[in-house]
């Protein structure tokens, strides 16, 4: 079981993140904390389970249902690393739940992860497209136009 802590950093929104993640296969158990611009997020997800609070504000706690693959919470590179983790290697759709922030409003997602070489993802949902860059371990090292990992 390999465990880490991660911290990512906004690149065109004030956002940071801290993790410490659990690796075991392909499942990982993490404890989080997002800051926004008016929000403090808390996050706990196991293997098919995510609570997650906003400070003085909304709480949810979600299971995977109706044949979603992982979970997504917004704005969490985290979250993103979710399929890495599960060893992608060639392009995959993929249906996740979704977890809106601030509001934890929950809703089912479709996204595609198609593998460019050299450790980037080019990650899709709707029309929304961006590369993301992955370390050797698998977690998102640089996620174009929302958050960078502090080493």
């Amino acid at each position: 079981m390999a465990r880490s802590t991660f911290v990512w950093r906004g690149l065109d929104l004030p956002l940071m993140e801290i993790a410490r993640a659990e690796v075991e296969g392909a499942e990982l158990r993490a404890q989080g904390t997002q800051i926004g611009v008016a929000y403090e997020l808390r996050y706990e997800l196991e293997p098919g389970r995510l609570r997650a609070q906003v400070v003085d504000g909304p709480t949810v706690d979600v299971t995977l249902e109706d044949g979603a693959d992982y979970f997504d919470l917004g704005y969490s590179p985290l979250f993103n690393s979710l399929p890495m983790l599960a060893g992608l290697e060639q392009a995959t759709d993929f249906v996740m739940t979704w977890v809106d922030v601030p509001s934890l409003e929950v809703s089912r997602s479709e996204q595609r992860y198609e593998p460019l070489g050299d450790g980037v993802i080019r990650y899709r949902s709707g029309s929304f497209v961006a590369d993301i860059e992955f370390g050797a371990d698998g977690f998102v090292t640089r996620y174009e136009g929302l958050a960078e990992r502090v080493s």
